[in-house]
């Protein structure tokens, strides 16, 4: 049930560098990465749907070796052909960000994932310039929704053009902030940061019956009393759980082939703002420290041949 793809492109997340920085508590070598864009150049038995030749991204699982080798099998459920217009970098920035934007907005929100279809509808993005805010916005805006996110000031050119409506400092008081644009409450609040300094605040702001999605695993014990009285949810995403528990896998597959319609017509950017053009050790690294620094907008890719 597998494919086998050649590595042309990879994508780095801060879930890489919370892999690495872990390995020193394993025994076995791990091979590590989880974007990827590459060309297929075997298929098992059961694969019907793609064939070698074809050039197909994907975000892979926790469970198996990952993208950070030339050669990469992969369950053939977890891929979706690649959008022809896009670079291999720009492909292998979708899978990741776009599983978990789609996920959390349209599985476990319960919005609906077409044109204008939640139009009257508002989400609260908390760090909305990293990857999977920017993915995020883009979807919400493209149905519709009204977008506010936060971010700092410098990057508020960045969110205008990915979908957001109100750019706010999150260095201010987001609830006066929000008060202050007009809005009382709004249908859902996406916390992609550490989950306990902003539940008290979305739990303030949520609307009746809303919900709040947080992504990062929480520190300690949560104090969700406040979202009670108004019904409201709280909803974990991490897109992994899918292939961890074989869930449902296929779903995955068929989202990353509707991500794939999205960007190959420009309704949805995969938000690369830095490349490296090979892929070895000491760009990953490179990548890696950017990225957890925490002012990166966007999406780092390595978009180049393997180099030892």
């Amino acid at each position: 049930d597998d494919v086998v793809v050649q590595v042309q492109a990879i994508a780095l997340n801060p879930v890489d560098e919370k892999q690495r920085a872990a390995l020193n508590q394993q025994q076995a070598p791990r091979i590590l990465g989880y974007d990827a864009c590459g060309v297929i150049t075997a298929v098992g038995s059961g694969v019907s749907r793609f064939k070698p030749g074809e050039r197909v991204m994907y975000a892979g699982t926790t469970k198996r070796p990952g993208s950070f080798e030339q050669y990469q099998a992969v369950a053939a459920e977890l891929i979706a052909q690649a959008p022809a217009n896009l670079t291999a970098g720009d492909a292998a920035a979708l899978p990741l960000v776009g599983l978990t934007a789609w996920e959390l907005l349209f599985e476990k929100m319960n919005f609906v994932p077409a044109a204008q279809a939640n139009k009257g509808k508002t989400l609260l993005i908390i760090n909305g310039a990293g990857g999977v805010g920017s993915m995020l916005s883009q979807l919400a805006h493209w149905t519709g929704m009204t977008v506010l996110a936060t971010a700092s000031t410098r990057h508020f050119d960045w969110l205008a053009r990915h979908g957001v409506d109100v750019p706010l400092n999150y260095h201010e008081d987001l609830i006066a902030a929000v008060h202050a644009a007009g809005y009382p409450v709004v249908d859902a609040v996406a916390i992609l940061y550490a989950t306990e300094p902003y539940l008290d605040l979305a739990a303030q702001l949520v609307a009746p019956f809303g919900h709040v999605g947080a992504v990062a695993t929480p520190q300690g014990p949560l104090d969700v009393t406040a979202l009670k009285p108004k019904g409201a949810s709280l909803d974990f995403e991490f897109m992994f759980a899918k292939s961890d528990f074989h869930h449902d896998m296929a779903s995955q597959g068929h989202i990353l082939s509707q991500l794939a319609t999205l960007a190959a017509v420009g309704l949805i950017d995969p938000s690369v703002t830095t490349r490296f053009d090979k892929i070895n050790a000491a760009n990953i690294k490179t990548g890696l420290r950017t990225l957890m620094a925490g002012h990166q907008a966007g999406k780092i890719v390595l978009d180049g041949p393997f180099e030892a």
